[in-house]
């Protein structure tokens, strides 16, 4: 993957930047997202935020090999501390973190949020409690979707500003591919069925009692991921 050729899990971010936008991708590390969609001409202007400074640094060389310094500022930040007021950032990427980190990230870079930009994240692991904070931060989610490379699924969750109420059943499949149910979501949760029933097999051998809660959630998340894969059958 290079600034030209970017990753599958990268170009499905990329078709959710809007045409013209002015981006802030944070946790750029080379800056490939940013200095594709400026080489196309889909954005107007971009950020690449990072908080140290090797990735820094190929950030740096990215956008001074490909001509972009004009358009491309690469910032040693921390987070959404990269944004100044000045940018004008209308989009947001947040891209291969945690969903908590990246949950982390956006609660403590409020400040720099002007409640216009699109957020477009792509979790790796940890999507409920992103939902979570997206809907009780005034954020609807607008777009889902779940893609595997490399043998790992990969989920992007697009945000805009607007209310939105959402079970706990949305909150952990996601509101809209709840209701999509594509063949990659029902692939993925298929395989997530068979590692949580060998989690409860190796609990119920297990030396040390499992604390009940912890029983109790992945009991229920077994039974919710059945239901929704006994629905399609």
């Amino acid at each position: 993957m290079n600034e030209h050729t970017l990753s599958l899990r990268l170009q499905r971010v990329a078709a959710q930047v809007p045409a013209g936008a002015r981006l802030a991708d944070i946790g750029s590390e080379h800056a490939y997202l940013p200095a594709a969609l400026l080489r196309r001409g889909t954005i107007a202007a971009a950020v690449a935020g990072e908080v140290a400074l090797t990735p820094l640094r190929a950030a740096e060389r990215t956008a001074r090999e490909q001509g972009l310094g004009a358009r491309l500022s690469v910032r040693l930040a921390d987070g959404l501390a990269a944004i100044r007021g000045e940018d004008q950032i209308t989009a947001i990427s947040l891209c291969g973190m945690g969903g908590e980190t990246i949950r982390d990230i956006l609660a403590a870079g409020k400040a720099h949020l002007n409640g216009r930009e699109r957020l477009i994240l792509q979790p790796n692991g940890g999507e409920p409690p992103l939902r979570q904070w997206l809907m009780a931060e005034g954020y609807r989610i607008v777009h889902e979707e779940v893609l595997r490379e490399h043998r790992f699924d990969y989920e992007i969750i697009v945000a805009e500003p607007g209310a939105a109420a959402y079970s706990a059943r949305e909150l952990y499949f996601g509101p809209l591919q709840l209701q999509a149910r594509g063949p990659a979501f029902l692939a993925k949760w298929r395989r997530l069925l068979r590692q949580k029933q060998a989690t409860l097999a190796h609990f119920a051998h297990a030396r040390q009692p499992v604390p009940a809660a912890k029983l109790h959630a992945i009991n229920e998340q077994v039974a919710w991921i059945s239901e929704v894969l006994a629905a399609e059958s």
